[in-house]
């Protein structure tokens, strides 16, 4: 055996793919190929094939399988409802509405009509974004195009700058990937540009109007910005505010199928699906949408979504519901799958 990885590493990989299922002469060719001999490959897998441990594992693996199917029938039956295959748009949902048909049942929809009463939506400009809060120092993630896990690396790539020159960037840049505010900047710059929550009301018929400014989040970027494939750990309000997104969902049954890697995150990537490296995203639906200034999309907990910026763009997002949205208290797999 001519490969430098250790033994116990090489014997913890077979151990996974004999538990995910793949057949034992599938594992001794892949060993075959990384510098084991034939006798060694064999006499690796058969041991595991017999170990106790990994005997133990396999009622493990089929209960999950059995989670598994169970999601599988959920996302059959989702998909034979009239409206299964797209994001719908509905104008000024009731909260009963909302609550009843979308937040409940985990259905993302579009609502339109209900910011219709926003300043933001015909003040914002750059030229008032400089004016109001210019001065102020903000975090903004750079680096990005450089770093192919800039949204897992994302602490790595802060920066502080004058909002005035950020905001300058972004008016000037072409279409780019390598600078974004995004929630995950939130904790400085709320403070920092705290007087532009006065131009949004607060939704009042979902969300909690004492809660907005803690639970809502800016989003300003130039044309091209991305959110790889993730899911979050909250229901979730997108209110687009300036320019248009892209955005591509998958439902949350269909986890299974989108290669999610470490904690929330996919290897996928959603501009442009490499189908040979990863088959069983054919199996996966993906819903798409464009979302125009004014409109309110609700991500549900749990579903995968790409974003990216069709022009210079400015988001609102928001956590704040009314009914209950603390799934993250039991969420025990943030360093790992």
């Amino acid at each position: 055996m001519t490969d430098s990885r250790p033994k116990d590493q090489w014997r913890r990989w077979i151990a996974e793919n004999l538990l995910l299922g793949n057949p034992p002469e599938v594992i001794r060719a892949a060993l075959g190929s990384n510098g084991f001999t034939e006798e060694e490959a064999a006499r690796e897998v058969a041991g595991a094939l017999a170990s106790p441990y990994v005997l133990g594992a396999t009622r493990v693996a089929n209960r999950l399988r059995k989670r598994e199917w169970t999601l599988t029938v959920y996302g059959r039956l989702a998909r034979m409802r009239a409206d299964g295959g797209e994001i719908v748009r509905r104008e000024r949902l009731s909260r009963d509405e909302f609550f009843e048909e979308y937040y409940f049942q985990n259905r993302p929809v579009i609502i339109t009509g209900m910011l219709k009463s926003w300043p933001a939506l015909t003040k914002w400009d750059f030229d008032y974004l400089r004016e109001t809060c210019g001065g102020n120092e903000v975090e903004v993630q750079f680096g990005r195009e450089s770093d192919e896990n800039y949204e897992i690396n994302g602490p790595k790539h802060k920066r502080l700058m004058p909002f005035r020159e950020y905001v300058d960037m972004v008016e000037a840049a072409g279409t780019t990937n390598d600078f974004y505010m995004t929630a995950n900047n939130a904790s400085r710059n709320q403070q920092a540009l705290d007087v532009l929550w006065d131009d949004i009301d607060p939704i009042s018929e979902y969300l909690d109007g004492d809660d907005v400014r803690g639970r809502s989040f800016f989003w300003l970027g130039p044309p091209g910005t991305k959110t790889p494939y993730h899911h979050d750990l909250t229901n979730n309000f997108m209110a687009q505010v300036m320019g248009r997104k892209k955005v591509r969902m998958v439902p949350m049954h269909d986890t299974a199928h989108v290669y999610n890697t470490l904690h929330c995150y996919s290897e996928v990537d959603g501009s442009d699906v490499d189908y040979d490296r990863f088959p069983a995203m054919r199996k996966a639906q993906v819903l798409e949408c464009t979302l125009a200034p004014g409109e309110l999309l609700f991500i549900p907990i749990g579903w995968w979504h790409y974003v990216e910026g069709l022009d210079a763009t400015i988001t609102m997002s928001f956590t704040n519901f009314l009914k209950y949205n603390d799934f993250a208290s039991d969420y025990t797999t943030y360093q790992h799958l």
